[in-house]
């Protein structure tokens, strides 16, 4: 089990590392997280949701995807709500309730997908979440002290030392636990390390000599590809020469993990905008999904983007909405069951109206476009929406529109489309060549999964005398 000092410390990249570096030594590997909170879902091929960061490191592990990998999924939507996905599904009345009164409800359901995994698997690789030493949270505690303590896991605490105080948020965590939580700490590991080893100095032996635990990796800085768990740290600028485009970063955006294609293209800038910035002068607009597209269009409104948008659509430049970016692009969003935050009226910039219903569509999807050829893809929304008369079909069965030089579709993924992708930056001016972003992914996987062995983790946790799986 991976636990973090604090959130962001990598414990989703480590994990994934982890799965793919077991999977490569022949073993049958299944990664957990009993709760995750990420607006970044994914579709199993059953139409059940799960955590974007759990789908992948299955990849790594090469499983195939289960709700089971992350029984507890929670979608922020507003400050204080949550929509909560139990094994894959909506589940309102578990929404309704106060965050500490859910452990009764929700810990039997970890529990059995721990159990069940641990039975058919070799390896379970687990993630927890934020920090153990959340002391106030934990009561209600589903996802990691009462995980590890469950199945007796080997716990290894990562500290990110690029942030700084590194020793101090290990010491510090380990002293909030209890002797027999302690006693489950196999190792720590410094995460996101970049300069001169040397300059660690005696670090490691002071705090193995006040804990008992040894430091057992020390994890580089890298740059790599794969996709964010729930935050988007990605940063750009326009480039004078390249291809620029505007991604609208507006509160509870949802599913930003798929325009990760495009930021890592060649010759393309994609420029995160939160806040009011002048967007005639971009290649293309994009406008992500959202788990409150009312209160995401609200936001525009207030900070004058909606007013921009308007005037870059009548300038021509192209705005691509998917899902809830879509809903915002058209006449009305009606909310008869305030699933969100009311009725709303939408920028009016494609000719389509939605109702948000109480049955939610997940699904795995593959359909022509209208450029004539078949892109892959999923679906989560409970919009359902209604074209007018002046839009035309972009996305066969009822997944996209066009009205000129604005898009909107419901199919999460599209980037990930090699001829899509190609077509939409080669009509913005673009000069390269797309490649095959799964190959891409799995790539990156392979070469982060070296880690392990390189930052001494295999050595000194005692993994190196696991068979390695022949090339």
């Amino acid at each position: 089990m991976v636990m973090g000092c604090t959130s962001d410390a990598g414990k989703s990249f480590l994990v994934t590392a982890l799965c793919c570096y077991f999977a490569d030594r022949g073993l049958r590997v299944a990664p957990f997280k009993a709760q995750n909170m990420s607006n970044n879902a994914a579709v199993t091929a059953e139409g059940l949701e799960m955590g974007r960061a759990q789908y992948l490191q299955a990849l790594a592990a090469r499983a195939v995807p289960q709700a089971r990998m992350n029984p507890v999924l929670l979608k922020p939507s507003a400050d204080t709500y949550s929509q909560v996905i139990v094994m894959g599904r909506f589940d309102p009345q578990i929404s309704a309730l106060p965050w500490m009164e859910r452990k009764e409800r929700l810990w039997p359901v970890v529990r059995q997908a721990l159990h069940s995994l641990l039975a058919d698997w070799d390896q379970v690789v687990i993630e927890g979440a934020g920090s153990p030493a959340e002391v106030n949270l934990r009561q209600g505690d589903i996802v990691n002290l009462s995980v590890a303590l469950e199945c007796r896991a080997d716990v290894y605490l990562v500290a990110d030392i690029d942030r700084g105080g590194a020793f101090a948020h290990l010491l510090g965590t380990w002293m909030c636990l209890e002797p027999d939580e302690r006693a489950l700490i196999r190792g720590f590991v410094l995460n996101k390390f970049r300069g001169d080893p040397a300059l660690l100095g005696n670090a490691m032996d002071w705090l193995q000599d006040r804990t008992g635990v040894p430091t057992v990796a020390i994890v580089p800085m890298i740059r790599h590809a794969l996709p964010e768990e729930d935050t988007l740290h990605h940063r750009a600028r326009p480039v004078a020469g390249q291809i620029n485009l505007a991604l609208i970063a507006y509160p509870y955006a949802s599913n930003l993990d798929e325009f990760d294609p495009l930021i890592h293209e060649h010759g393309v800038s994609v420029v995160p905008i939160r806040d009011f910035a002048r967007l005639t002068d971009y290649h293309a607009l994009l406008l992500p999904g959202s788990k409150n597209t009312a209160q995401s269009l609200r936001h525009l409104q207030q900070t004058g983007l909606a007013a921009e948008l308007s005037r870059a659509a009548k300038q021509g430049v192209p705005i691509l909405g998917i899902c809830g970016g879509l809903q915002l692009l058209g006449r009305c969003i009606a909310d008869p069951d305030h699933l969100e935050s009311g009725d709303i009226a939408g920028l009016g910039l494609l000719d389509v109206t939605t109702t948000l219903a109480p049955d939610k569509i997940t699904r795995q999807r593959q359909v022509r476009w209208a450029g004539d050829g078949v892109v892959q893809g999923y679906e989560i929304h409970h919009g359902q929406t209604q074209a007018g008369p002046q839009v035309r079909v972009h996305l066969e069965e009822g997944l996209g529109w066009q009205q000129g030089n604005i898009w909107g579709v419901y199919l999460h993924g599209l980037f990930e489309n090699t001829a899509y992708r190609q077509h939409f930056l080669a009509q913005l001016g673009w000069q390269g060549q797309t490649e095959n972003w799964q190959e891409r992914v799995e790539a990156e996987i392979g070469r982060v999964a070296e880690l392990i062995e390189t930052s001494g983790w295999a050595s000194k946790s005692g993994w190196r005398s696991l068979p390695q799986k022949p090339s």
